[in-house]
């Protein structure tokens, strides 16, 4: 059979946070940084907390396969293609390292 090795890549992450969500406010920053991406996808209802959830902070985020869910510890990432999908804290540590 045939083997593969995915291609290098470098892509931005940022980490949710377990801040305090109280349906309108955060209390503290829901990741652990804001770049303009996170941002624009806030604005464009691309990235938007769970609103039901009032202990802390739990994002719907739309990806290409459907709604996922961010929950903190987990990783936002911005794909090649600007598209964006979470990722469990384990297979970002097994799967990139910082550039």
């Amino acid at each position: 059979m045939a083997q593969f090795r995915k291609k290098p890549v470098v892509i931005e992450a940022v980490r949710v946070t377990n801040a305090d969500f109280n349906g309108d406010s955060f209390d503290g920053l829901p990741f652990s940084e804001y770049p303009k991406w996170i941002e624009d996808a806030v604005h464009d209802g691309t990235l938007y907390p769970k609103g039901e959830d009032r202990d802390y902070a739990i994002w719907y985020i739309k990806t290409l396969e459907g709604i996922m869910l961010a929950t903190p510890g987990d990783w936002i990432i911005q794909g090649v293609e600007g598209e964006l999908y979470p990722c469990k804290p384990d297979i970002f540590a097994a799967t990139y390292e910082p550039a």
